[in-house]
């Protein structure tokens, strides 16, 4: 499973300008919908198209790997998954 850590990044971006970033800001100035990034804040297992990614590493001056993360599902139980 994926986890993105937009939460994380916004909370670095409020820290550094010393202000509260509202998800419509993030939205205007990446030309995003505020919905998709409400769906990355606040659900498991969102699906996103890679210029999302890309628009937001560009807006927080990050790299890939600081919005997301991959975290193995366990895999007890999942006897189809093929190795």
């Amino acid at each position: 499973m994926l986890r993105f850590k937009l939460r994380e990044r916004i909370a670095d971006l409020e820290f550094r300008e010393r202000k509260r970033v509202q998800l419509q800001e993030i939205a205007t100035a990446t030309g995003l919908n505020r919905m998709t990034l409400s769906k990355l804040v606040n659900q498991h297992g969102a699906n996103v198209q890679t210029d999302v990614l890309d628009k937001l590493c560009a807006y927080f001056g990050c790299r890939i790997e600081d919005l997301v993360e991959h975290v193995p599902d366990e895999l007890q139980g999942h006897s189809d998954i093929v190795q």
